[in-house]
């Protein structure tokens, strides 16, 4: 896993092209109306496996999102729901 020095807040389209078929963590997500798609977020972390973000997210408590840039522009989000 890899921390972003300088994160900036970047739209979904530009972080799938900046981090293609990557898992990425992201913070500060504002979601477009009726939710489940990424309108932006800020870009904390990358992984190539997700794991580790994965477990950060579950500690996190919900700050940090663990989800997969795909280029076919499907969001795919580390867990859905957290017990």
């Amino acid at each position: 896993m890899q921390r972003i020095e300088k994160p900036s807040r970047m739209n979904w389209f530009e972080i799938m092209e900046t981090y293609p078929d990557l898992w990425v963590g992201i913070r500060d997500v504002s979601w477009e109306k009726g939710g489940g798609t990424v309108e932006s977020a800020v870009v904390e972390y990358i992984d190539g496996s997700g794991g580790s973000l994965t477990d950060m997210q579950v500690s996190s408590g919900g700050d940090l999102i663990a989800v997969y840039t795909t280029p076919d522009n499907v969001l795919q989000l580390g867990m859905v729901e957290v017990m």
